[in-house]
């Protein structure tokens, strides 16, 4: 069991390269005593923030030859003592090399400790951290460049300016407070209650954003519905471009919803396909019907089958509707905007694909400014601003200012700067182990 956080700087270690057969792997140490499991290991420390070939020794072992490099705090990660280790990426060897490091007083790191020191010490806030944590879990090209973003700071910069602009607000307000016999001009109060509005406004704006960053983020999810037999199940396989789901003639095969993740529009897409709509009194098969409108109600899309003249009822009002198996009969007048394809012959899925890859980018296209990215941000947001309508509405200076200091603190806890004691946990449990 590792030792409780009572000792935050003692030294740690996990492998940050992936796990499996490579060439090398990479063993990173960070922590007080440090530099003296390196000095053991290696004899004499390497020159700072430069890869040294050594050989690795613990007591009359070697237990490998390795590149060594020494990142002396603060100028690391952590922003303490730190090291990595490139070694042969044998299982023997990674596992000789952490027994050595063990003997040595260090421990094996938890997930996210590293980026949780880095945070304690300043190094980087909590917004940043939780873009790195993006950053590693990012599947597409635009997940990349929006976590990017954060990790490099434009949400934090985004909400410090607030967080300053209301400090200088509430200054202003303190002032009104501390000296009401001062006769102060109202033009003074007049324009702390206009910045006031402007921050309230900016903040809404940045709210309405249609969720998109925490879509991009988190992925799409498109369900698949229609009645038992239209080809949900074949549209399924064929955009995954693998057997997924069981096809058969027979109505009423699909009885769960089925997931599968893909890429459209550069934008991951979880596809759902349902049980075919349609009254039953199989319970089983009733149960998939009630699943399935649930995922309708859930779904960031809706793909709409039917092979007739009518798509399914009830359907939202942006979903994309699609008529199937036109090799088997002419398209027929429907509604409008309706994709005609066979799924079977091919014909028509490029179109298909296309019109979903154009949905997912609409509903993950970036607005001005950085995005939200996580329900913990909008909702801290969503006080902060609360405070400052509040604010605007108190007549009494001492309930103003008292407003405006909880709408700071929300602020705060965002980027870690106030009272987030009891999410570091959360946040940083997230993380892979070496990171």
């Amino acid at each position: 069991m590792p030792p409780e956080r009572t000792q935050p700087d003692a030294p740690i270690f996990a492998l940050a390269s992936g796990a499996g057969r490579a060439a090398i792997a990479v063993m990173r140490l960070t922590g007080a005593g440090c530099g003296a499991i390196l000095r053991h290991l290696c004899g004499t420390l390497p020159a700072p923030r430069r890869a040294t070939l050594r050989g690795l020794r613990h007591g009359s072992m070697l237990l490998d030859r390795a590149l060594v490099l020494w990142f002396p705090g603060p100028n690391s990660y952590t922003g303490e003592d730190s090291a990595e280790l490139h070694l042969h990426a044998g299982p023997a060897v990674i596992a000789a090399v952490a027994d050595a490091l063990v003997a040595l007083g260090a421990r094996p790191a938890e997930p996210g400790e590293f980026t949780r020191r880095a945070f304690m010490n300043g190094r980087l806030d909590l917004i940043e951290a939780e873009g790195i944590a993006d950053l590693i879990d990012a599947e597409t090209e635009a997940q990349r460049r929006q976590a990017l973003e954060q990790a490099d700071g434009s949400l934090s910069h985004l909400y410090d300016g607030w967080a300053t602009r209301l400090r200088t607000v509430l200054a202003h307000q303190e002032a009104l407070i501390d000296f009401p016999d001062e006769d102060l001009p109202p033009a003074i109060e007049q324009a702390l209650l206009d910045a006031l509005r402007t921050l309230a406004a900016e903040m809404r704006a940045h709210l309405d954003d249609g969720g998109r960053g925490e879509r991009l983020r988190r992925g799409l999810l498109f369900a698949i519905v229609g009645a038992p037999n239209v080809g949900k199940s074949s549209l399924l396989n064929r955009l995954a471009d693998r057997d997924v789901a069981i096809v058969s003639p027979r109505a009423g095969t699909t009885r769960d919803a089925i997931e599968v993740r893909v890429v459209l529009g550069d934008v991951p897409v979880t596809l759902i396909d349902t049980a075919g709509l349609r009254e039953t009194e199989d319970e089983i098969e009733a149960e998939g019907v009630r699943r399935a409108l649930f995922h309708v109600k859930q779904a960031d899309c809706v793909i709409g089958m039917f092979d007739g003249d009518t798509p399914p009822a009830d359907l939202p009002q942006n979903a994309i509707l699609v008529r199937n198996k036109i090799d088997l009969a002419p398209p027929a007048d429907g509604p409008p905007d309706t994709i005609a394809i066979s799924v079977q012959q091919g014909t028509g899925l490029p179109s298909l694909t296309e019109a979903l890859a154009d949905r997912a980018r609409a509903l993950t296209a970036a607005q001005a400014g950085p995005p939200l990215t996580r329900a913990r941000h909008r909702a801290a947001i969503e006080e902060s601003a609360g405070h400052l309508a509040a604010a605007l509405d108190m007549h009494w200076p001492e309930m103003r200012g008292e407003e405006m200091r909880l709408a700071m603190r929300a602020l705060g806890r965002l980027t870690g700067a106030v009272g987030v004691e009891d999410l570091l946990d959360t946040v940083f449990g997230q993380f892979c182990i070496g990171k």
